[in-house]
């Protein structure tokens, strides 16, 4: 990171999106930049609900799980109907998801309300995957609690994983010894991690520097990271990186425990806020 006397400088950001193809956010531009990567695979425009994921890049709204069925949720295979200036809105027979995004002095702000019978169980992520360097890190505070999943098993010592146990816990930056801050460059590997009770990170690249929040009160919020530096998948291989505010603390759905995914109240909604905002050192 270089800084100089005056700090880092605001960058505002503009975004744009596809209500048509499961609300994708398809653009996350400031000062010149794309933050949003774009993925190799063909077909996105054509999937079906049902259909396998298709790794288009930008950023997938996942729910009401990521991995796990069906894969990167029920939303993102769908249309999603206008409903005003900023505003998306997808119904399905167990919830309805309103979306509204707004810039507000170059902060790109995104509110959620989600409607369903009280006690409703459900994960969301903001699937975004990041266009980044081999010099890009991601900045959380250390010590935060980070799970650890199964494809990770593979980098550690044999013996390490827990028979059985669908993730293993350690400390960030580097759970079970495995550093993750850093984002490159490509050694072969893929492997995602979820950030326990970690509602706010950073993403540093060269001198940029993008901030993600997630406000909810009374859910359980993380961050999930999929650090994909040429391991995935098995047949062609490419780069991704992806950093994912998310309401939750599992991939997976079937793999909450009892406060690992967001509870619908008895009031009937669930309301949360994403902020992501830019900034330039010099």
């Amino acid at each position: 990171m270089v800084t100089g006397a005056a700090g880092p400088v605001p960058v505002p950001l503009r975004v744009a999106y596809d209500p048509t193809r499961g609300g994708r956010w398809t653009s996350l531009r400031g000062g010149g930049r794309e933050w949003l990567w774009r993925g190799p695979e063909p077909g996105r425009h054509e999937v079906r609900p049902g259909a396998a994921f298709i790794d288009a890049g930008g950023l997938e709204e996942c729910l009401p799980t990521v991995r796990g069925r069906p894969d990167h949720g029920e939303v993102w295979s769908r249309p999603w109907r206008t409903a005003g200036p900023g505003t998306v809105v997808i119904e399905r027979p167990a919830f309805t998801l309103t979306r509204r995004i707004t810039e507000r002095n170059g902060v790109v702000v995104a509110d959620y309300r989600l409607a369903a019978e009280p006690g409703h169980r459900f994960v969301w992520a903001a699937h975004a995957l990041f266009d980044l360097t081999e010099g890009a890190r991601l900045d959380a505070p250390a010590g935060t609690l980070t799970r650890l999943h199964p494809e990770a098993a593979a980098l550690l010592p044999p013996g390490t994983w827990p028979a059985g146990s669908p993730w293993l816990t350690g400390p960030w930056p580097a759970p079970a010894g495995l550093t993750l801050d850093t984002l490159g460059p490509d050694d072969g590997t893929a492997l995602g991690a979820v950030l326990l009770d970690c509602p706010r990170v950073q993403v540093t690249d060269g001198t940029d520097r993008l901030t993600l929040e997630l406000e909810c009160a009374g859910q359980p919020r993380s961050t999930a990271l999929w650090r994909n530096l040429g391991g995935w998948p098995a047949t062609t291989p490419y780069r991704s990186i992806g950093v994912e505010p998310m309401l939750g603390a599992a991939f997976d759905l079937a793999d909450a425990g009892s406060s690992d995914a967001a509870v619908v109240p008895p009031a009937g909604e669930v309301a949360w806020r994403l902020t992501i905002s830019a900034h330039r050192f010099h």
